[in-house]
């Protein structure tokens, strides 16, 4: 299973919306899809329909070993995607991994134990640099970076460069990241094309083509309870999120066969 976590410390750039349409472009092409959400706010499982009462077992639950992959996995509407729900119990976590043996491996741990129900697996992180992003990013092979683009955008990905090296020296040497892709682009606004070109400038080919704009229907979509490509499929959000998928399979080192 092809291992990818979608992450940034910065809070509003698009993490969750990526990763639900990422997860349900690529469910749409034949592949079976796996979303981990790793976010105590539970947003990605909010936006896939996943109501309170049917996470029974969630993320939370996997990392203390309290339950298998199998049991924690729910199915959603969107054909050939499952997903690990997260509840509010995931905000005690990264207290209570501290005091745990191999608390940087638990999620790993918990996945390298399932069996191969899916192609590939994509894992929705917290908007910090905590032990639960940790924990997804020793889990994971690749690393999928949304970037708003907006003007404090580039100095936090430096940071989080920096994570992913002293993640890829101690614990994950696999670690690769797999593409930055642009969020909340507005071709209107000057300063979202400087912020273009400087990432593309500073990071080159990592960058992926695509851009995602800003688009009220990839707003909307979550309150209804399934991703935007569902909701409206020929708005431009969702063509984007297409095309991305289109670019991340490229960027993969083999293929999954449609289901």
């Amino acid at each position: 299973m092809i291992r990818i976590a979608v992450a940034n410390q910065k809070g509003g750039v698009g993490k969750t919306t990526t990763a639900i349409n990422l997860a349900t472009a690529l469910a749409a092409t034949g592949w079976r899809v796996l979303l981990v959400d790793l976010d105590p706010q539970g947003n990605a499982s909010t936006g896939l329909g996943v109501s309170q009462s049917a996470r029974v077992y969630s993320s939370y639950h996997l990392l203390m070993g309290d339950c298998t992959l199998d049991e924690a996995v729910i199915a959603t509407k969107v054909p050939r995607l499952d997903i690990v729900a997260a509840t509010a119990d995931l905000s005690g976590a990264e207290l209570e991994l501290v005091t745990i043996e191999q608390r940087t491996h638990r999620l790993s741990n918990a996945l390298d134990s399932a069996p191969g129900r899916w192609d590939i697996m994509l894992i929705d992180c917290p908007p910090s640099l905590g032990l639960l992003t940790m924990n997804a990013m020793v889990a994971a092979k690749s690393l999928v970076v949304p970037l708003q683009c907006e003007f404090f955008a580039l100095e936090g990905l430096s940071q989080l460069l920096q994570t992913v090296e002293r993640i890829r020296a101690r614990f994950n040497p696999s670690l690769a990241i797999m593409g930055v892709v642009l969020t909340m682009y507005d071709k209107r606004n000057r300063l979202t094309e400087q912020v273009a070109e400087d990432a593309r400038a500073c990071l080159g080919s990592v960058v992926f083509n695509t851009v995602i704009p800003r688009n009220v229907r990839l707003s909307e979509a979550p309150s209804h309870g399934v991703p935007a490509l569902i909701y409206d499929y020929k708005c431009a959000g969702s063509e984007a999120y297409i095309n991305l998928a289109r670019e991340l399979i490229a960027r993969l080192p083999q293929k999954a066969e449609a289901a």
